[in-house]
């Protein structure tokens, strides 16, 4: 009879490749993500309804991938926790436009200049300079945030409801931090 031999894995490797994907993650993802956002929709938007509903409207898309990506278990999991963060994200990024766009009168940036803004919000400093070592650190604590809610999602009916809360008050919490920067 053969043993069965499991695989070891290298902790060290494992960590030094995520770090590689959210590196890529950091510049090239987040400015494709960026460059599909209709800026000038955002300010449509604003104009329209207002800052604090389009606030709300945004929070109420990412409540609704949280929902399903939450009630679906393991199955729709693998789907939509990726799509979900991909919500998540846009969303965060569509309000960070809304409020630059109500205190600046600008509502066309620069992937670079709102990059400046993300992590001056995220980081909470307001000298951020864009270098790569700081582009790795918003992407992880972006990761990390999304990844927190992702765990609270692994019991279906109630992982919907607590996947669309968090996904709510998420982006609420990323407006207020917005326009107190």
């Amino acid at each position: 009879m053969r043993r069965f031999k499991l695989p070891t894995i290298d902790v060290k490797a494992t960590r030094e490749k995520l770090r590689g994907k959210v590196s890529s993650l950091s510049r090239d993802g987040l400015e494709q993500l960026f460059n599909k956002i209709d800026q000038l929709g955002v300010k449509k938007g604003v104009d329209q309804l207002g800052l604090e509903k389009f606030i709300n409207q945004c929070a109420i898309f990412a409540a609704g991938s949280g929902v399903l990506s939450g009630i679906g278990g393991v199955g729709v999991m693998a789907i939509g926790i990726p799509l979900d963060t991909i919500n998540i994200l846009a969303q965060q990024f569509r309000v960070t436009l809304a409020i630059t766009y109500t205190q600046t009168g600008n509502y066309e940036l620069r992937f670079d200049d709102f990059f400046k803004l993300l992590a001056r919000s995220i980081k909470g400093d307001a000298s951020v300079v864009v270098t790569k070592t700081a582009m790795e650190e918003v992407a992880q604590k972006i990761m990390l945030n999304v990844g927190a809610k992702t765990s609270k999602r692994l019991v279906p009916v109630v992982g919907g409801i607590i996947g669309g809360s968090a996904n709510y008050f998420y982006i609420k919490r990323v407006a207020e931090a917005l326009k107190k920067n």
